[in-house]
Formats: structure tokens, C-alpha cells, sequence
């Protein structure tokens, strides 16, 4: 590739990049423009940071309390960059190779470009700077040794961004088949997540069945050692070292601060070679998949034994179903949109949150748990099980038609009442959250050995709390819809207002959570005042809000049937509208 083939790509991306910055509006400009600058800023003081760690803070500090400040900054990164790899998977090169094919342009300079582009990150820009500044820092207080930290730092990142655009590469390829990209993305997303949550697993789980170090010791010891020089960290811990590339770094800038080079020099060598090898590795996958040459296995084909049985009578189909308790359009609807929610993906990756908080809690179910809270207490920490039962569904429930996208055109033309679409739509969600309810109050049972009366009194209130937040999602539903984008979370290139009704709707939650403290909060005073008992009251009061609710929610659906009536076709024109 040469200069002016190179230039004319920058180019390229330069304006396609300037039209999605102006393209949002004004508003939309100014957001991004204060956003940039408190990056910037951001960056900076990460820098500056650094530099007055490396220089005041790391040469002071025990070889084990230095390991685990880098082990700490480099376990954020990676987070962070996997995160940021899950978001990238879902879009496209950043210069599509498929299109400079038939152009005489080295395939090789777009790929090296592509690779330079995919890793313009927030997360690699503050982590660079940050770890520079530790190289100056501990240049200017240990010496002229610590150069040999640099080309460690650079070896580290090459060898993660490589490998990393390797795996993104090959879950690209992987997510040509519709089906197979909704599983990566669902697949990829519980993956990041539970190694988001891993420390914390660690440190509740295994660490409480380790024995404490000796607090006491008797006349004939030896006075305890000082902090700083008592072993903090695991054997296997310390090993790991050795041996796993990405926490060599660690290893090599803790020895050099020691006056040992070789671990640094050994491990920026090996760094390197790996990161050839991801690179190399990274360009052969994507060259085979823009030439056609991936791997595909044919189909088995379908063999249908058609037996007496089977023809005399047919198998009913799912939307057949009958549903008691509702109209035959209501049950009609509630099963078309409950197949649509097992097969979204969106769904699934709305469930990591959920199935992350009861991982967590089920850990400490197993663990160690000595210092249980009192019966009463109880109450509260069950009813807060209750409330984060919606955390992981809020962005999916505020937007229930964003989600349609082009199937939103049969609501439209379809003739049923628009309270029976709503109706369909909330107990379409039941279900869900009824089986996550369930569960996350049963490890809390479990936990802290809630007695019947509260499980009663939860269950009214998940019920209670259902029919509230469906109020509010219904009438955020109707008035700003956003189109999603197909197999991710994200909306669709939303206008500023969409954003600030998102940021709303967030702070909103705990607001429509409040009803349901009610009643644990007034049994707790009740049994404080030498009333009646607090299970009793909970139990009482949370039928009283379920009846409350239940009116409530029955009276709105009538209202908020007739602005669905009114603003369906806008709604329809937001959502089926494919953003460029």
C-alpha cells in the first residue's frame, strides 16, 4: 500500500466518522463534544496519575502489595477490553475488505489498518497512558534499569490486542448464520460477565474456608512480622505468574523493581511471539472468510418417517394452545409473543444480569455464613431479592415494541383492541419474571431461612410490583419507542431525547420500587411498637398493594389502549426504520 492509497483510506474513515458525528443533531454534537473533551481529560490525568505513582507511591510499597496493584489494573483492563470486544462483534469492519477486493490495494495494508482502527478504545487509551506514566515514574526514582519495563508494556498490549482481533475475527465468521450469531452473542456476553464476577466468587466462596492468619499468639512466640513483610499471596497465586502470558507483566515490572531484568526481558520476548502469532493467525481468517473459504458442513438431510400415528393425527401447532382465564385474541397474542421472546437473543442477554445476581447469591448460600441477619431484617433483604428481579429487564420492558422491529406491522394491522395488544404484551413477560422471581427467593429462603409468612408476602409483592412496572413500560413503550438493533442492546442510532428517557428511565426504577418497602417497613415499626408481629403486617399489607395495583393497572389499560390506538403509526415508522 503506499502513501497516497493510505491516505485516501484515512480519508475514508475520517468522513464516514465526521457524518455519524453530525448526523445526530445539534444536541447530539454537543453530548459528543463534552463527552470527548472529559475523555481527553480522563486520559490525561491518567497519565499524570501514573507518573506520580511510579515516582511516590510503587518504590515504597512491598514486592506483594506491587504484584497485586498490577495484577488490579490489568484485570480492570481486560474487562473492560472484553467488553469492548462484545461490542465491536456486532458491527462491521472498520474498512470492509470486501469492498477493496476488485481495487489494486494490498490486502495486507487494509488489514493492518483495520487491526490499528478496531483498537482506537476509551479502555486502551486511559490504560496506555496510565502505565507510561508508572514507566517514567519508576524511571526517574529506581533508575535507568526500568527502561526494560517499556517494551514489556507494548509486547503486553500488542500480544492482547492481537489475539483479541483474532477471536473477533473468527466469532465474525462464526455469526454469518443467523442462528449461530445469536448464540455467540448471548454466549459471549454470560462469558464476560461471569469473569467480571469472578473475584468476587473467589473472595466470597473459597477465601472465607481458608484458615485465618494467627491473631493470637501465646507467651512463647515470636512477636508478629509487619505488614509489609508477611506472605499475603497464595503459592499457586505467585506461580501463576510464571506461567500465564498476560499477568507477565506483573512479574517482569515487580522483578525489575528487585534489580532482576530477565523475567522482563524473557517475558516482553514472549509477549511478542504470541502477538505474531495472534496476528498472523488473526490475517488467515479473515483472508479465507472475505475469499469464501470458510469451513461449512453440509446438512443432513431430513428424513420424515410418516407413521399411522403421525397421519391420522397431526401434532397441534404452539399458537393453538389454549390459555385459560383470557379471551381466545388475548391468548392468541400472549402465545405469539411468548415465542418471540424465546427465540430473541436480546432477551437472553437481558437475563445475564439476573443470572449473574443469583450465581452470587447462590455462592454465598454455599459459603460460610456466620453473622445472619435478624428475622426482621430479613424482611428488607427479601424484598430487595424482589426488586432486583426487574434490574436485568428494565431496558427490555421500557421499550417492549423497540424489539418487533417489522414484525410491529401485524400489531398495527392487526383488529384486536389495543388494551388486549398491552395486556398480551405484559403477560407475555409473567413467566420470566415469575420463574427468576421464584428462584432468587428460594436461595434467599435458603440463605436466611425466611419463614412462610414472608415467602408469602414476597410472592404478593413480585405479583404487586409486576403490575406496577407494567403501568409505566406501557406508557414509556407508547411514547418513545427506539428501534434495537438486531442481535445486540443497542439502540439504533437513538436522538438525544431517546438517550436522556433511557438515563430516565433508570432513575426511575427505584421510584416504582418504593410500594413494595411499604409493607415490610410498617411491620418492622409495627413489631417495634409491640403491635402485631412483622410477618403478619408484611403479609397483610402486601395483599392490600397487590389489590391496589391490580385496580390500578386494570384501569389503565383502557387509557393507555387508546394512546397506543393514536400513536402506533409513529410508532411504527421508529421502530421498523433501518438506521443507516
Amino acid at each position: 500500500m503506499n502513501w497516497n492509497q493510505l491516505k485516501t483510506i484515512l480519508w475514508l474513515r475520517w468522513r464516514l466518522s465526521r457524518n455519524q458525528f453530525t448526523r445526530g443533531g445539534a444536541l447530539n454534537a454537543v453530548l459528543k463534544t463534552l463527552g470527548l473533551i472529559g475523555g481527553i481529560m480522563l486520559v490525561v490525568a491518567a497519565g499524570i496519575g501514573g507518573v506520580a505513582a511510579g515516582a511516590f507511591g510503587l518504590p515504597q510499597a512491598p514486592p506483594n502489595i506491587t504484584i497485586m496493584i498490577w495484577d488490579v489494573m490489568i484485570g480492570i483492563f481486560l474487562f473492560a477490553w472484553l467488553i469492548g470486544v462484545l461490542v465491536e462483534i456486532q458491527r462491521s469492519e472498520a474498512i470492509d475488505l470486501a469492498r477493496l477486493l476488485h481495487l489494486p490495494v494490498s490486502l495486507q495494508g487494509v488489514f493492518v489498518m483495520n487491526y490499528l482502527a478496531a483498537h482506537v478504545t476509551f479502555s486502551l487509551m486511559l490504560f496506555l497512558p496510565a502505565t507510561l506514566g508508572i514507566c517514567l515514574g519508576l524511571l526517574c526514582s529506581k533508575g535507568l534499569v526500568m527502561i526494560l519495563l517499556v517494551p514489556l508494556v507494548f509486547s503486553f498490549i500488542f500480544m492482547i490486542t492481537a489475539w483479541t482481533y483474532c477471536l473477533r475475527g473468527w466469532l465474525v465468521t462464526m455469526m454469518v448464520n443467523p442462528r449461530k450469531r445469536r448464540n455467540v452473542i448471548v454466549i459471549a456476553t454470560l462469558v464476560v460477565v461471569l469473569l467480571g464476577q469472578a473475584p468476587n466468587l473467589y473472595i466470597n466462596v473459597f477465601m472465607r474456608h481458608r484458615p485465618k492468619a494467627h491473631q493470637t499468639t501465646n507467651n512463647n512466640s515470636t512477636p508478629a512480622q509487619p505488614a509489609g513483610n508477611r506472605e499475603m499471596l497464595p503459592p499457586g497465586y505467585v506461580a501463576a505468574h510464571k506461567y500465564v502470558p498476560f499477568l507477565w507483566l506483573p512479574k517482569g515490572a515487580t522483578a525489575l523493581m528487585a534489580g532482576d531484568a530477565w523475567p522482563a526481558v524473557w517475558g516482553s520476548l514472549g509477549a511478542f511471539l504470541l502477538g505474531a502469532a495472534g496476528l498472523a493467525r488473526a490475517y488467515q481468517t479473515t483472508l479465507r472468510f472475505y475469499r469464501g473459504q470458510t469451513e461449512a458442513t453440509p446438512g443432513k438431510p431430513q428424513v420424515i418417517a410418516a407413521t399411522s400415528a403421525s397421519a391420522g393425527a397431526p401434532r397441534k401447532n404452539y399458537l393453538e394452545k389454549k390459555v385459560p382465564f383470557v379471551t381466545e385474541e388475548v391468548a392468541g397474542l400472549f402465545l405469539a409473543f411468548t415465542r418471540s421472546l424465546s427465540r430473541a437473543p436480546e432477551i437472553k442477554m437481558a437475563l445475564v444480569t439476573n443470572v449473574i445476581v443469583i450465581v452470587v447469591v447462590g455462592g454465598m448460600v454455599f459459603s460460610n455464613t456466620k453473622n445472619a441477619p435478624g428475622p426482621t431484617i430479613s424482611l428488607f433483604i427479601a424484598t430487595t431479592a424482589i426488586a432486583g428481579t426487574f434490574f436485568g429487564l428494565i431496558q427490555v420492558l421500557f421499550n417492549q415494541f423497540g424489539y418487533d422491529r417489522e414484525g410491529f406491522r401485524a400489531l398495527v394491522l392487526l383488529p384486536a383492541a389495543r388494551r388486549d395488544v398491552l395486556f398480551a404484551k405484559n403477560l407475555s413477560f409473567a413467566p420470566l419474571v415469575g420463574i427468576l422471581g421464584l428462584v432468587l427467593l428460594a436461595l434467599i429462603t435458603i440463605l436466611f431461612h425466611l419463614s412462610p409468612l414472608v415467602l408469602i408476602a414476597c410472592c404478593l409483592q413480585l405479583v404487586a410490583m409486576f403490575l406496577l412496572i407494567s403501568i409505566a413500560t406501557n406508557f414509556f413503550s407508547i411514547l418513545t419507542p427506539y428501534r434495537i438493533a438486531s442481535g445486540s442492546m443497542k439502540a439504533a442510532k437513538p436522538p438525544a431525547k431517546v438517550i436522556l428517557m433511557i438515563i430516565l428511565t433508570q432513575v426511575l426504577f427505584p421510584v416504582l420500587a418504593l410500594p413494595i418497602f411499604i409493607p415490610p417497613t410498617l411491620g418492622f415499626v409495627s413489631e417495634k411498637l409491640g403491635w402485631l408481629s412483622a410477618p403478619i403486617v408484611d403479609v397483610l399489607l402486601s395483599l392490600l398493594l397487590l389489590a391496589l395495583a391490580a385496580t390500578l393497572y386494570r384501569l389503565s389499560l383502557g387509557s393507555l389502549g387508546r394512546f397506543l390506538e393514536k400513536r402506533e403509526k409513529d410508532i411504527l415508522l421508529i421502530v421498523s426504520h433501518e438506521a443507516e
